[in-house]
């Protein structure tokens, strides 16, 4: 099992945050090693570490937008900053993705075994990747509205194969944000969402003593995997983002989701 709660570590820290969809990649894995009932716990502790990634990857943005955003309390000329409009656009986009993560949750429980619509999730994924070839180059800044597109997408984006930062960063570009702004909206509204929903989820492992004794053993390095992977796979992304080739995602996504799509119907 050490084996493969390493793996199952480092998958979700490379494909979390690669336009890939990390859900699907974990329900592939899950299937394919035979282990598809893996503890609620170890599947959260994979997401806090790549939510701590994240964190630590946008430290000082975080830092820098939630010292002004404060401030625009307290000065009217702050309100005209960047940190202000950035910070209500998170709240905003929170507000949007909440609700509707909640209201399709039955219905992802109920398809999350579905191998067919796990496949044609990855089609989609793919097929925004590709799209996003022919945007025009963005410089808006974010704004509320902005803020309440992306948390559209990323509501939208729960179901496994349908990659969350390959759909908010979608929205955010076709939405007029150059790459790296849509690149650093996508992740910074990620951390709410993913530390919501942690939360909601956590509440039906009956308390520490349920959350620690529902852990796989090796789950520590593969929190450590998860977390180091995920910090890899933000460097690259925002490199591809910035320089324009992040749509080359868009082969993988399709290939893998025709071959899945393949699986399910023939079995072979």
């Amino acid at each position: 099992m050490n084996a493969e709660t390493l793996l199952l570590g480092l998958l979700q820290g490379v494909t979390e945050f690669l336009p890939v969809s990390s859900s699907g990649h974990l329900a592939l894995a899950k299937a394919v090693t035979g282990h598809g009932e893996m503890s609620l716990a170890f599947d959260l502790v994979l997401h806090l570490a790549t939510l701590l990634a994240s964190f630590f990857y946008f430290f000082h943005d975080i830092a820098s937008i939630l010292l002004e955003w404060l401030y625009g309390f307290i000065n009217a000329n702050a309100r005209r900053w960047l940190g202000w409009r950035f910070g209500w656009a998170v709240i905003l986009g929170t507000l949007v993705t909440g609700p509707i993560g909640i209201f399709l949750k039955p219905l992802v429980n109920s398809s999350s075994d579905n191998m067919l619509i796990l496949g044609g999730n990855f089609l989609i994924t793919g097929a925004l990747l590709l799209s996003s070839k022919f945007f025009a180059p963005g410089d808006s800044a974010v704004s509320a509205r902005h803020g309440i597109f992306v948390g559209l997408l990323q509501g939208l984006s729960v179901f496994p194969g349908v990659s969350r930062s390959g759909a908010t960063i979608w929205a955010g570009r076709l939405s007029g944000l150059s790459g790296v702004e849509a690149f650093r909206f996508s992740f910074l509204l990620s951390m709410p969402a993913i530390l919501g929903a942690s939360l909601y989820e956590a509440k039906d492992l009956g308390g520490l003593g349920g959350f620690l004794g529902a852990l796989p053993s090796g789950w520590f390095p593969a929190a450590l995997a998860a977390f180091a992977s995920g910090l890899a796979s933000l460097t690259l992304l925002r490199r591809l983002v910035e320089g324009g080739g992040w749509w080359f995602f868009s082969l993988y996504c399709i290939a893998l989701g025709c071959a899945v799509v393949v699986y399910s119907i023939i079995g072979v």
